[in-house]
């Protein structure tokens, strides 16, 4: 997958809603996420996003590619995401998977907020 697409991927994970994330994210995901219950599987994180208003903006800088393995991807960037009077502002990472020829999954992803103060679960 060329770099054009990786982003284009991502950014439609972002904006995209639940059918988006059945698509793209394994069952098997294990994502890291600033809001409870803080890990999550990829059918927790679907549920979520289909209970979330989505994103209608968002923008990648600092980005960053690896390709440590044959079909396997690891991306990390800051992202800053917009809707109706809200903003977000994050570093994130993702981790996508090659399952066949031009078709790619993500097993991981991971975001951590940026300019505000992260709920500690055991408090």
């Amino acid at each position: 997958m060329d770099d054009n697409r990786i982003w284009n991927f991502e950014r439609e994970l972002w904006l995209g809603g639940g059918d988006v994330y059945r698509e793209r994210v394994a069952n098997d995901c294990v994502m890291a996420l600033p809001s409870e219950p803080f890990i999550f599987d990829g059918e927790s994180a679907t549920k979520a996003v289909e209970d979330t208003p989505r994103w209608s903006d968002v923008e990648f800088a600092d980005q960053t590619v690896a390709r440590p393995h044959r079909g396997l991807i690891v991306i990390a960037y800051r992202a800053k995401a917009s809707r109706e009077g809200e903003s977000y502002h994050a570093l994130a990472t993702s981790t996508l998977m090659q399952l066949e020829h031009e078709e790619w999954v993500v097993v991981q992803h991971s975001q951590t907020p940026l300019g505000v103060l992260v709920a500690d679960p055991d408090s």
